[in-house]
């Protein structure tokens, strides 16, 4: 593993870049006035609400609230992680990465010779299924199971023949190359010396990571033999709570993909493609993991797991569902779609059509499956089951991210229970008509939060009103993130006054202030940007007069709470200067 990228290369790496040419690629850009405008590519639209700025470098969507640098933008629409987009950018600008000091490795591994060496195998492989005297075994099993020449081409579906050193024959021509093949998991090294092939008498299915490089690959035995499945071990460049295969082909065959299915095999992904549905993808070997709900949430907003209808199934369904919880943040969502008995999804979609088989009826959502399972273990027609209903449920709920999803999933608990229920971090639901609450008193922190969000929205957009406030006053911010994020913006800026909006996203990234910047974005002000300046200015004006209130608050609490008598007269003489120099 390589040191964590350096800072100053993502910043010298985002002057080098021109999002307008990045985003280009993608999308059809109409200049307009300082911006470009093009219709956005994460959700259908008709007229423009998608902005690119050359001079922010940095990208907003009106519409669905899409936003961020070019590094961003690689990640969103090509579903690549942060160390995927900036070598990908890296690469087209021939430069080379740098990363921070004290990082397990000075210099990143080069794995350019591993990819070679697997794309070498992979073109092997399918010539092999077009070629090899055996070759007819091979292509009566894919015509059995359905499979035209055409999806195998696109899929890159291949042949290992019975045998020992087919492919070590082919490409091990050197003791170099002999290495590369072991490291990639092509070969298996012999307790005696030499090594021998891993795939053989096998359908070969290459798989490709996002970039759509092969990686790895997957064997299906053609008769009887285990184990049915065979795939690569984990490598240098292959890991399987990482990867999914058939995703690097959804994403390539939809430029505005929407959902996502999981499926249990390789043969069910590409049946369905073949069938039109071509967003299907499947894991290793392993339960869906965490790594693969987030990789597919930046590229969709919707996944549909699907599963066998039976127990098994069922036990496999809960798991998945327990795993989504906590990436369920609002704009997310997750369903399942359980096959019928003896069915598998190829077999469903030829006897019912991809119509019936993309029925939205079909699908049950999550919070239909949290509450039909949780449903079976309890009695809620009695007050014992109720509460058990409530205890079980809580725990799933908390792992939920605060928003609007879990604030519904809280008063749907609290439907069923019959009862008010207050989740640990939620919002508290509403009374029911005719309740009575005690009134609190509005706090300084929840006053002032609106106010502070539009300052940082403002700030973020139009980095250049730092200088606005060149002599903002130090503040306490110990007790609001908010406004620590608002002053570390402002002596950021002080300092590096040319930082883009897309530079200071990435400065951010991965931290806690990284994700209230992401909330903060995520709004819309609908606000014209030539008033932007004013309304800014206004904002900073209030938040110092919240926190010079709240300053000489504490210093009435401190008179009040008995005090000695010479401390307490010059907290007095203290709040009076204050009051003097605000009268307000």
């Amino acid at each position: 593993m390589a040191g964590r990228i350096a800072r100053a290369f993502v910043d010298k790496l985002l002057d080098r870049v021109d999002i307008v040419d990045v985003v280009g690629k993608t999308v059809q850009l109409k200049k307009a006035g300082r911006d470009f405008q093009g219709l956005c590519p994460f959700h259908n639209e008709k007229s423009p609400s998608f902005t690119v700025s050359p001079e922010k470098q940095f990208y907003h969507c009106f519409g669905c609230g899409q936003h961020g640098s070019a590094i961003g933008f690689l990640m969103n629409h090509d579903g690549l992680s942060f160390t995927e987009a900036v070598e990908d950018l890296a690469a087209q600008f021939g430069m080379d990465i740098e990363y921070e000091a004290g990082g397990p490795e000075a210099k990143r591994e080069d794995n350019g010779p591993l990819y070679a060496v697997m794309a070498e195998a992979e073109a092997l492989y399918a010539r092999l299924l077009r070629e090899h005297p055996t070759r007819e075994r091979a292509v009566s099993y894919l015509k059995r199971r359905g499979l035209t020449g055409e999806i195998a081409k696109r899929f890159g579906i291949g042949y290992a023949p019975q045998g020992w050193d087919t492919c070590l024959s082919a490409l091990g021509t050197t003791p170099e190359r002999q290495k590369l093949l072991l490291l990639g998991g092509l070969t298996i090294e012999r307790e005696g010396g030499g090594a021998y092939d891993r795939f053989r008498d096998r359908i070969i299915f290459p798989i490709h990571d996002r970039r759509g490089r092969c990686i790895a690959f997957g064997g299906r035995v053609i008769d009887q033999g285990e184990p049915k499945y065979l795939n690569s071990p984990e490598t240098p460049i292959f890991q399987k709570r990482r990867e999914l295969y058939g995703l690097h082909h959804a994403l390539k065959a939809n430029t505005k993909l929407s959902r996502i299915l999981i499926v249990e095999g390789y043969m069910d992904v590409v049946a369905l493609a073949q069938h039109g549905i071509d967003y299907a993808v499947a894991t290793l070997g392993t339960a869906t993991t965490g790594e693969h709900l987030e990789t597919l949430f930046r590229a969709v907003p919707e996944i549909v797991f699907c599963f066998d209808g039976d127990a098994a199934g069922q036990r496999a369904s809960w798991r998945a569902l327990e795993t989504a919880l906590p990436y369920l943040q609002d704009g997310r969502s997750a369903a399942f779609l359980f096959l019928p008995q003896g069915q598998d999804p190829d077999s469903l979609v030829r006897q019912e059509g991809r119509t019936a088989f993309e029925d939205p009826a079909r699908f049950e959502g999550l919070s239909e499956m949290l509450f039909r399972e949780l449903g079976k273990q309890t009695d809620l027609r009695t007050l014992e089951g109720r509460a058990r209903l409530v205890a079980l449920a809580k725990p799933l709920i908390g792992k939920v991210p605060g928003g609007t999803f879990r604030q519904l999933l809280q008063e749907r608990l609290a439907e069923l229970a019959q009862t008010r229920v207050i989740v640990p971090g939620a919002r508290l639901p509403p009374d029911p008509p005719g309740a009575v609450r005690q009134s609190r008193p509005l706090g300084p922190r929840q006053s002032v939060t609106p106010v502070l969000n539009r300052a940082l929205y403002f700030l973020l957009r139009e980095p250049g009103l730092a200088a606005q406030a060149s002599h903002f006053p130090a503040l306490d911010v110990t007790a609001d993130p908010r406004l620590a994020l608002l002053v570390d913006l402002l002596e950021l800026l002080g300092a590096e006054p040319t930082l883009t909006s897309g530079a200071l996203i990435e400065r951010f990234r991965d931290t806690p202030q990284g994700a209230l910047i992401e909330e903060i974005l995520a709004t819309q002000m609908l606000l014209p940007p030539e008033h932007w300046a004013a309304e800014f200015t206004g904002a900073l004006g209030q938040v110092l007069k919240h926190a010079q209130r709240n300053y000489y608050s504490r210093l009435v609490e401190t008179a009040a709470a008995g005090t000695p008598a010479e401390l307490a007269e010059q907290t007095r003489a203290k709040l009076q200067q204050t009051r003097r120099r605000d009268p307000g």
